[in-house]
């Protein structure tokens, strides 16, 4: 994985010197097609078979998210939403117009953080 160095600033103190702190480098965005065509190359599907699996599992999840399940994808680790609202003194003053903020949180699973561990990183100017 490369890497670069930038420059931050503490939030917290604004006036101590900013430190260099690594940054992944984005060498592109891979979309459905390229998933689907390199994972049909290692199976016995066809490319389209695996780019309809893709398209489904984009309605599917937000479907069973929005039910209140979280949706758990193996190897890769689980899905769940998580809300964010306004406090309230008492629960009848509360109403749907409180919740703010809907967020899907993402919890890798031990599998993909073990091969996350085995990452080599080179610097890149």
């Amino acid at each position: 994985m490369k890497y670069k160095l930038i420059q931050k600033p503490n939030p917290l103190e604004p006036k101590v010197q900013r430190k260099w702190y690594a940054s992944p480098v984005k060498v592109g965005t891979v979309n459905n097609y390229q998933l689907s065509k390199d994972i049909a190359a290692r199976s016995p599907l066809t490319r389209s078979v695996v780019m309809n699996v893709i398209e489904k599992m984009g309605d599917e999840i937000p479907r069973y998210l929005t039910k209140g399940y979280s949706v758990n994808l193996s190897d890769l680790g689980t899905l769940r939403l998580s809300l964010s609202s306004e406090g309230v003194d008492t629960p009848e003053k509360f109403s749907k117009e409180n919740i703010e903020n809907v967020r899907i949180i993402f919890t890798p699973s031990p599998e993909l953080k073990r091969t996350l561990l085995n990452v080599q990183y080179e610097r890149t100017e």
